[in-house]
């Protein structure tokens, strides 16, 4: 049988990225990306002003599952308010930019966060926004990488 093995505990392997989604459009992408999440053994969802509002029922019905990633997400109203207690976030993008911030391929990317989640820094991943990408809005405080 194929999929998530649900009877077996997840095993601990220490802290995870918070994973941050910034304006998503529609709650079945909040859904798919929890779902996600939830494959990886990841479990902080944060929020940033959602198209359609929320709790958002078409999030919960795509989940497949992953109910207890959406039942603790938390909503917040701007970038910088998701990440102000973050130490370093990773910025997700397809396209190649000529910025003077570091721009780390997935793998050194993952390094990197397990290097620094082992040292007691918090980390986050950050998705968005699906419209127009991420704008130069700022980070808070948390050192950003893309």
């Amino acid at each position: 049988m194929a999929g998530t093995d649900s009877t077996k505990d997840a095993i601990a392997v220490g802290p995870s990225p918070v994973v941050l989604l910034v304006r998503p459009q529609m709650g079945e992408n909040i859904g798919a990306a929890a779902r996600a999440m939830k494959n990886f053994g990841l479990d902080s969802l944060r929020i940033v002003d959602p198209r359609d509002g929320w709790p958002n029922p078409k999030a919960r019905a795509m989940s497949s599952r992953a109910d207890d990633i959406l039942d603790n997400a938390t909503l917040f109203d701007t970038t910088p308010a998701a990440v102000a207690d973050l130490h370093a976030v990773f910025a997700t993008t397809a396209r190649s930019r000529e910025m003077e911030k570091p721009c780390l391929s997935p793998r050194e990317a993952v390094a990197e966060m397990r290097r620094r989640l082992a040292s007691g820094q918090r980390v986050g991943i950050l998705f968005g926004a699906e419209k127009a990408g991420l704008d130069q809005s700022g980070s808070g405080d948390a050192q950003l990488f893309v």
